[in-house]
């Protein structure tokens, strides 16, 4: 019973300065406050987004301001066609001391930050590419032999222009799983380009201002894995992830027709993780089956792909995932 009054009074206590944090955020990146839910989301589950936009979008002011918000220390790399992994990760240079004595010293990358914004992460080779995927995994890089740890929080939001695929490299589908959410960053509406204006072409702008610092992110973290999760949700999930895949039994005639691979358990794992977060983004103290259908969409959308017919029909994997949630939320709701 103590343990449970602590997690509500730690919770009430975190919700008011979640609260700061996003109007901190939406103060600088205005009115795409799903984008912004969902970047918080992958922070407070210790994970990594990829977000997709057209350039111009507010992609890399986001990235900045989270990272002031959160108190985090944060780098950005340019990715771009001839970088090379040490750019990222850091190399050995050979240093002559006073005393005549020489010596490798190792030089830390960029990667070595709290929250690293990889930009247009699909311009670079896929040498270059996979020099993340030890770090994203793994909290860890190995250089001339050697583990070198990453100082706890890290986290990697890397970017993504969706239409100008001429000289890039796809990420390959073990990358791309390795991001916890996929964020598509839409156009404003009139009405926030309307204030995008007014907000960024005065004299002066809003300034983010740090509420967090990486400590209290990681109580937040450790905090969001106690919140308790239903058995009902728990079973939503499952019966999402497994009918998305089209070897599974419970999958429907459409998904065998149109999917040719669907998601593994690191799907369910960050289903698990990113329902908890919204939750607490939004003050409740345990997720329910419409958190569930909410993430759906940016947790599932990266880690499955539609099969040459079904992208020859037109089909879509953002309706296909839509009408996957509907047809199992309202199977749940009649049990």
């Amino acid at each position: 019973m103590t343990d449970d009054t602590d997690l509500l009074a730690d919770l009430d206590a975190l919700e008011g300065k979640l609260a700061l944090a996003r109007a901190s955020i939406t103060r600088r990146f205005i009115g795409q406050e799903r984008v912004v839910d969902l970047s918080l989301s992958a922070l407070l589950c210790g994970g990594h987004g990829l977000l997709i936009g057209l350039p111009g979008l507010g992609k890399t002011r986001l990235v900045e301001t989270l990272g002031t918000v959160m108190g985090l220390h944060t780098n950005r790399v340019q990715f771009t066609p001839d970088l090379m992994p040490a750019d990222i990760l850091g190399s050995e240079v050979l240093e002559t001391s006073e005393d005549g004595k020489r010596a490798f010293k190792f030089i830390d990358g960029p990667i070595f930050c709290q929250l690293l914004m990889a930009d247009e992460i699909n311009r670079a080779s896929p040498r270059t590419q996979s020099a993340l995927l030890q770090a994203m995994q793994e909290r860890q890089v190995t250089v001339a032999g050697m583990n070198r740890p990453l100082a706890p929080p890290f986290h990697v939001l890397a970017t993504q222009n969706p239409i100008e695929q001429e000289g890039t490299y796809p990420l390959p589908e073990a990358q791309l799983d390795r991001f916890l959410v996929q964020i598509e960053v839409p156009y404003p509406d009139r009405d926030t380009e309307r204030a995008i204006l007014l907000a960024t072409t005065g004299a002066e702008e809003d300034e983010a201002h740090a509420v967090f610092d990486p400590t209290e992110l990681i109580a937040a973290q450790r905090m969001l894995r106690r919140m308790p999760v239903g058995e009902k949700v728990m079973e939503v999930i499952l019966d999402l992830v497994r009918a998305c895949r089209p070897e599974d039994a419970t999958a429907s005639s459409t998904v065998r027709e149109s999917v040719a691979w669907g998601p593994g358990p690191r799907a369910a794992q960050a289903l698990m993780l990113t329902v908890r977060a919204r939750a607490m983004l939004q003050g409740r103290l345990a997720p329910d089956a419409s958190d569930v259908a909410a993430m759906a969409q940016p947790v599932l959308a990266h880690r499955m792909a539609l099969n040459f017919a079904a992208r020859a029909r037109g089909d879509s994997l953002s309706g296909l995932i839509a009408s996957m949630v509907e047809d199992i939320t309202q199977v749940q709701a009649a049990a």
